[in-house]
Parts: C-alpha cells; structure tokens; sequence
C-alpha cells in the first residue's frame, strides 16, 4: 500500500507504508511525518566512519534527496568502522560506493553525489540544491568552519560530529538562528595540533554512536520533534560509558563572515572520520 507525496524536488512518489510502517505507527510521526521525511533534502559531507551510520539511516528513514561530498576513494583500513563501504568496493569513489549502497536499502532515493573536497570554489554548485540540513561527517577543523560560515549564510541547519580514540561529541549549530560552531570553537588551533582518526586511532564502534545521534537530530530537526542540541555539546565517552552535556550560548565576540573567501582554508577530507 502506497500513499502519493511529493518529494524534495517536487515530484510526486508514493510512500510506502510497509516500509515506514514503524515510522508512521508512531503518534510523534504519522503519515504527515513521514511525508516530511519523504520532502527533505539532506547534505553529508564525508562518506567515511560518521557519514556511514548517517547515510544508512538517513536512507531506511526515507530521506527523500541526500547529497553525498567526498573526494577519496575506499580503502582496506576503512573498513574497520565506515561500515556502508565493503571489500567488494575497495578502490572506488566513495561517493559511489555509498550511493550503490544506499540504492540496495532504499532504491527510491533520489541520490546527489559530489566526488570533490568542500572548499570555497565548490560550495556554490553543491549549495544550490537548498539542504535542509547539513551533516558533518569530517575529520579536519577547517572544513568545519567553512560549513559553518557557508551554513550561517545560508540560513541551515547543521549538525556536527566529532570522535577521536574513544570520545565522542556532538551538537547541532545555526537552528532557529542559535548559536554556531564559531560560538564554541572561536578560534582554530594550529594546524596539525589535532591528530586524525589516521594519526590517533579510533574504536571502531565509536562513529556507529555518534553518527547514530547525528542521524537522530536530523531526523528531529526535519520533523519538528523533542529537544534539538542546539546550544548543548554532548560529549560521548566509550571507555566509562558517560554522556555529558554542555551548554553554551552565542558568543558576541566571535568572528562573523559575510564572504566566504574569508573563511578558514579547507584541507582535504581524506580522512574522513
């Protein structure tokens, strides 16, 4: 049984009520939820270990259009936590490999793919398509400033994902004009003062729970539900099993950008978390 909806790009779909039953028998949810599901636009920037748990459930939701941004291509030493890539598809773009992966789930997405770094030459093409939010699934902090400036100008919502060895964080930035990434982290460290997931190592098992609440706020935000983490820092550590909250509010000092060749230099998203 099908219900008739029109999609993020305005074309009328059936929604599958057997596929979304769970969803819809959900009084938070319905029908109407799911339609809203079905009208969204999400982007994810990176296809590595957060974009993995992100993109799978963004997809069994029924996101209607998910646009994908990753340069590299799937390696062996992946496999261990980007879960949505396999053995068959070492040695192609990422951005296809997830795509293929996505279509197996839910073969009635409507897939962009973007096999590129984000930076300021590219964010005009790949924000064109008007996101509904915006999904950090990187592993350096200038690529982190330049989706929050680009988000901030936009006017989008953005989730952020961070892990490192065994801890870690999340939080969602510029909702309902809430405080942004530059309200938290005002200024960047020096370069390589952070190491990657490559340099300091990860628990496998660590991007599967905060790509997990990725996807979980995304889905909130879309449909209009609880308590989203705008303004709050939730802090994950796998070792003791805790989860702590931080609050924070807009900073009237931070640095504002109103173009984005001024916004941090963006490195390469090879290391896609």
């Amino acid at each position: 049984m099908s219900k008739p909806c029109l999609d993020s790009l305005g074309l009328l779909v059936n929604i599958d009520v057997q596929r979304y039953a769970r969803h819809i028998t959900l009084p938070q949810v319905g029908l109407e939820g799911q339609q809203l599901l079905c009208q969204s636009s999400v982007l994810v920037i990176g296809a590595g270990g957060l974009g993995s748990p992100v993109l799978l459930y963004l997809a069994a939701a029924g996101i209607g259009h998910i646009g994908i941004v990753d340069d590299d291509t799937v390696d062996l030493s992946n496999l261990q936590r980007q879960v949505i890539h396999s053995t068959s598809t070492i040695g192609q773009p990422k951005v296809e490999s997830a795509r293929d992966r996505l279509l197996e789930l839910n073969p009635e997405l409507n897939i962009s793919t973007f096999e590129l770094r984000l930076s300021p030459e590219h964010v005009e093409s790949i924000f064109a398509e008007n996101w509904d939010v915006v999904i950090d699934g990187t592993d350096n902090l200038p690529t982190r400033y330049l989706i929050d400036d680009v988000c901030f100008l936009n006017k989008i919502p953005w989730v952020y994902g961070s892990i490192y060895r065994f801890e870690g964080q999340v939080s969602v930035f510029n909702f309902n004009q809430g405080p942004c990434y530059r309200d938290l982290f005002s200024e960047a460290p020096p370069p390589q003062s952070v190491p990657s997931c490559e340099q300091g190592g990860v628990l496998g098992v660590l991007p599967g729970v905060i790509g997990s609440l990725q996807a979980n706020e995304t889905i909130k935000i879309i449909l209009g539900l609880g308590e989203v983490l705008s303004g709050r820092l939730l802090i994950y550590d796998a070792e003791m099993m805790t989860f702590e909250s931080l609050r924070f509010t807009h900073n009237p000092g931070r640095e504002v950008i109103s173009d984005l060749s001024l916004s941090a230099p963006c490195l390469t998203m090879k290391n896609g978390a």
